[in-house]
């Protein structure tokens, strides 16, 4: 085993550097959960984890019965299932669609422009939406150019607006990304199944469902699994809290306002960081649950799962 190890030393610095990473920045910051349950305050350092008072689940309850709350619940939920229904099959489709494209240099460049949104910064995007969207923006122009409005509409006041100004960034952001996933996948399917429905005369939609998506399986039930288990952070791409920090703006506060964004609020604004803690915990219990629930599910179902 020692070995093996030494031969793969330099792919397995890339792997510790992961766990390194997962350490420093997953699992070391779980030390400060117990502030949940104290009346912790800043200027006591790290000494005040320890000699807090212990006030129990007293910030768990205040939020709960907060008038605020079932609003904050509300918009974090919606906002992620809505994104999830419509960012989760979309990639799955454009893997199917490349991987029936069968010029190579077309095919690599449409891969190239689907993904390198990916890399771009949720502040740059969010710039991008300001420019395109604001009131003289190329958005409101074109409207008014095709006659479909007679006045600019005010896109970053108007709370209908904003779900799906997040939709679409999501998909157009993410969507490349994790079709390259599913195309990885479908690559490694055996060619000669293929071949073989061929010359039976089956059609390509055909070859499609009853060969690609069967193997792809595994991999969708993971994704799946791992989009659930972040749902209340984005689904796939994990960015609620960026595109309502970024986008929401007094006016549409109503329906932009969740969960991620009132833990910041309470505790870096207004330095109820016990309370925070408590609300980032109750975040991170739920995620739990729906990652096992689903993982349970889906092996019940499909015997296909995470663990």
């Amino acid at each position: 085993m020692f070995r093996l190890f030494w031969k793969q030393r330099h792919l397995q610095l890339f792997a510790l550097a992961g766990i390194v990473f997962i350490l420093i920045f997953n699992y070391i910051p779980m030390f400060g959960i117990i502030i949940s349950f104290k009346d912790y305050k800043i200027v006591s350092g790290l000494k005040g984890m320890f000699t807090s008072q212990w006030v129990g689940f007293k910030y768990f309850i205040e939020f709960f019965t907060d008038y605020n709350s079932g609003a904050i619940i509300r918009n974090t939920i919606v906002m992620s299932v809505v994104k999830l229904i419509f960012t989760f099959p979309l990639p799955i489709l454009l893997a199917l669609l490349l991987n029936e494209i069968h010029s190579s240099g077309f095919k690599r460049v449409v891969q190239t422009v689907s993904y390198l949104p990916y890399f771009i910064s949720w502040v740059i995007v969010a710039g991008f939406c300001q420019i395109f969207l604001q009131a003289n923006g190329v958005i409101n122009s074109l409207l008014m150019w095709m006659g479909i409005n007679d006045s600019n509409v005010a896109f970053f006041i108007t709370p209908k607006y904003f779900l799906p100004i997040v939709v679409i960034t999501s998909i157009w952001k993410d969507m490349g990304w994790w079709a390259i996933l599913f195309l990885a996948t479908i690559t490694s399917i055996d060619p000669t199944l293929y071949e073989a429905a061929s010359m039976d005369g089956v059609g390509r939609l055909k070859r499609i469902w009853y060969i690609t998506l069967p193997s792809m399986k595994s991999t969708i039930t993971v994704v799946l699994i791992i989009a659930l288990g972040n749902l209340l952070g984005g689904g796939l791409s994990g960015s609620n809290f960026e595109q309502s920090y970024l986008l929401g703006t007094p006016g549409n506060k109503d329906v932009s306002e969740i969960l991620q964004t009132y833990v910041v609020t309470m505790g870096l604004s207004k330095g109820r960081y016990s309370y925070a803690a408590a609300m980032g915990l109750v975040q991170s219990v739920v995620s739990l649950v729906l990652v096992l629930s689903s993982n349970f599910v889906s092996k019940k179902v499909s015997g296909e799962g995470l663990f």
